[in-house]
């Protein structure tokens, strides 16, 4: 594989594997286990002294390329595939922290994340501090002697949030602890967190890089002794691995991610320019306009908005599932980058276990509403909010 090739060639060829058949489209090597020449070929193969594969759950052909492919796009040196987005988040602030250790992270997180630090890790010893993520001083006095974890999303969910990934990550450098991002709402397309020197990327692939609600999955990214040191026998022993089937199915959706994630963005930029003019909306919040709060950390960070936006309607939870019921194009559901458009009410479905208190403080208001943009043609798009937000009284 040449290092030359771009982020398009790589989606479609990275990290291919062919055998014997000289198969067009990757091979999907559904088998748990493997098989060896003698009794002394396993035994080597166990110790480590010869390469191979073992066993499903530590690892495939199949999973292989599927790791190899996401390292070409994020520079990574290491990856690990998991069943779900929320297993790679887990694994990758669990399997580096014990009791008495310390994690920082940003109070603006998808509602499963944010219980991962602040529910679970406590239960075992490892404290946890929330903070507001959008200003460095305040991850900075957070600092403890015992901290070994910064953990973010940028953009956030569900308001787009933007936070300083090279900021955080000086800090984390000057502590000696790791800074995790979750990279989900950017995508590798529009983000690259380890060359803004985070040194643990996650995805969960369930969203823009399957792309099409198929297949629950995730992945890690780092370096390959942090991988090596931390990682690893977390990974192969709790067992959090991806199918052979997923993996083989997020292939075929890294193959056509730049050309779904182009077209969302486009979608989305110019639906959030729509909606910001509409006398029914109080206010949109979108990565690629300059009146987003953190404009300038997005100009410095990614190269492109986002396939989300964040919409706060004026009537409150009555107008957010007025909107939502009369869309017709657009439908209901808490997933996010899929080729069809979606839209969810995130004070109801995906942060609705945080207390009123908490979802002020993110900015979630009764009336927010998050729309996940698709593919489809954008003038019906536009349309469709406009025929919706007609049956809304201002």
């Amino acid at each position: 594989m040449s290092k030359t090739w771009r982020p398009a060639t790589q989606l479609v060829h990275g990290g291919t594997l062919r055998s014997q058949y000289s198969e067009t489209s990757e091979a999907i090597y559904l088998t748990q286990g493997f098989v060896y020449d003698s009794a002394e070929a396993a035994e080597a193969r166990f110790k480590g002294e010869t390469e191979g594969y073992i066993y499903a759950r530590y690892g495939s052909p199949t999973n292989d390329m599927f790791e190899k492919r996401m390292c070409a796009m994020e520079g990574a040196e290491e990856a690990r595939a998991t069943a779900s987005g929320m297993a790679a988040v887990a694994a990758a602030i669990l399997c580096q922290v014990k009791a008495g250790d310390h994690i920082v992270a940003a109070r603006a997180l998808f509602g499963s994340c944010r219980w991962v630090v602040e529910t679970l890790a406590p239960k075992y010893g490892i404290e946890c501090t929330l903070v507001d993520g959008r200003y460095l001083e305040n991850w900075e006095k957070a600092i403890r002697p015992n901290t070994k974890v910064f953990f973010l999303e940028s953009p956030t969910n569900p308001t787009l949030e933007v936070v300083d990934i090279a900021g955080v990550a000086k800090l984390a450098n000057q502590v000696g602890a790791k800074a995790v991002v979750d990279n989900v709402f950017a995508t590798p397309i529009f983000q690259k967190p380890l060359e803004l020197g985070a040194h643990i990327v996650v995805y969960s692939a369930t969203k823009h890089i399957d792309g099409q609600g198929r297949s629950l999955g995730g992945v890690i990214l780092s370096d390959t002794e942090w991988v090596n040191e931390h990682l690893q026998d977390y990974y192969r022993h709790t067992g959090p691995a991806m199918s052979p089937f997923t993996a083989w199915t997020l292939l075929k959706g890294l193959e056509t991610l730049p050309l779904r994630v182009k077209q969302q963005t486009e979608n989305a930029g110019k639906i959030a320019d729509f909606l910001a003019e509409q006398k029914q909306v109080a206010k949109v919040i979108y990565p690629g306009r300059k009146d987003h709060p953190q404009a300038d950390i997005v100009a410095k960070q990614m190269k492109g908005g986002s396939t989300l936006v964040a919409i706060e309607l004026k009537g409150g939870k009555e107008a957010a599932f007025a909107l939502q019921n009369a869309l017709e194009i657009v439908k209901i559901s808490n997933n996010l980058g899929d080729a069809k458009s979606l839209i969810t009410h995130p004070a109801t479905t995906t942060h609705k276990n945080l207390t009123d208190e908490a979802r002020a403080e993110l900015g979630i208001s009764p009336g927010t509403v998050r729309l996940s943009a698709g593919i489809e043609d954008t003038d019906d798009l536009i349309e469709d909010f406009a025929q919706a937000l007609s049956k809304i009284k201002a």
